[in-house]
């Protein structure tokens, strides 16, 4: 077992990126990092953020679980939709990561408490949860869904663009068979220190304002919101999820 962080999305914050791993890196030993996707777009320096992740894909593709956002997906295979294109040299980069399994939809997690955690880029819906067969354990649907199946991987309930899943789970009626973690969206505005769901989803929701972290807690499961919503600027406080102990799976 050794220490995980989940990196929300960075948003071409390379300035925030960095300042979170060199306070990584001075709490030594063997942190593996998840970062869940969106390293680009909107922010001030997407070339800078793919410039930091690039050497620790290369030195540890195993201490470094990099997955794909919708904004990555407009160089792999999906929609383009963000105006700001990136310049050719970083597309084909992220390009090269996804050919070369550098890239990945998901990853599992469990806890020191025996907790297994699906950690996607934006979710899995119980619509997409069918899909896939409707498999009971996290580990199961990482693999399934690094098999990239098509064309859910790009629809708007698919796991890099889904929004409300919190709210699809207690729609649904059905347990969650896992707990989750995800970006792309958030059940609060951060800034305003605000609600953004619906209000079945705030009651059984807690936040944790300054790392910018949510908890939804759905049939003795949680979905965990990472994205800190850096924005064009970046957040003025944020850390990545820790999990002390944890495996791997």
């Amino acid at each position: 077992m050794t220490a995980i962080a989940i990196i929300g999305d960075v948003g071409g914050c390379a300035a925030h990126l960095a300042a979170a791993l060199e306070h990584l890196d001075a709490a030594g030993g063997d942190t593996v990092v998840i970062q869940v996707g969106d390293l680009v777009d909107r922010g001030p320096d997407s070339t800078g953020v793919l410039d930091l992740v690039q050497p620790r894909i290369d030195a540890s593709p195993r201490r470094w679980i990099q997955l794909a956002g919708n904004h990555e997906a407009q160089y792999t295979g999906g929609t383009t939709f963000w105006p700001e294109r990136l310049d050719d040299r970083d597309a084909e980069r992220l390009r090269r990561w996804w050919l070369r399994d550098r890239m990945h939809v998901a990853a599992a997690v469990r806890t020191a408490a025996g907790e297994d955690l699906l950690v996607t880029h934006a979710g899995l819906t119980p619509a997409a949860w069918h899909d896939l067969g409707a498999p009971v354990t996290a580990a199961t649907a990482a693999d399934l869904l690094n098999t990239r199946p098509e064309p859910l991987l790009w629809q708007d309930r698919g796991p890099l663009w889904a929004e409300h899943v919190a709210a699809s789970w207690l729609e649904a009626h059905e347990p969650m068979p896992f707990s989750q973690v995800h970006g792309h969206s958030s059940i609060v505005d951060h800034q305003r220190r605000g609600w953004r769901c619906a209000e079945r989803v705030r009651q059984r929701s807690t936040v944790d304002w300054d790392a910018r972290h949510t908890t939804t807690r759905i049939s003795g499961a949680r979905i965990i919101g990472v994205d800190p919503k850096h924005g064009r600027s970046g957040a003025p406080a944020w850390s990545p999820l820790l999990l002390p102990d944890a495996e791997l799976l």
